[in-house]
């Protein structure tokens, strides 16, 4: 009797992909901007979806990346430039 090859095994086309890893960051912004993420995830809400801060802001990331590099520019001209880092410590 003739031994059998076994098949090697195919991998599962439908198999999930690896998640990609997560970076935590911090940053600071106008409190105009944080409450248009609260306006935002309440209109999301009202259109049946439930979104964390971190959503509207990639989601807000990849309309971004979207842009055309005139629109990207005038985004970022119509923005407040703002001093960034922590605050000096009081004595």
């Amino acid at each position: 009797m003739a031994a059998h090859k076994r098949d090697k095994a195919v991998p599962n086309e439908s198999a999930a992909p690896v998640r990609e890893q997560l970076v935590r960051d911090s940053f600071t912004l106008p409190d105009s901007d944080y409450r248009l993420i609260g306006a935002l995830k309440r209109r999301l809400l009202d259109s049946g979806i439930e979104a964390k801060k971190s959503e509207v802001v990639r989601a807000g990331l990849r309309m971004l990346a979207s842009l055309d590099d005139a629109a990207l520019r005038e985004a970022f001209e119509r923005i407040e430039r703002i001093k960034t880092g922590r605050p000096a410590k009081g004595n």
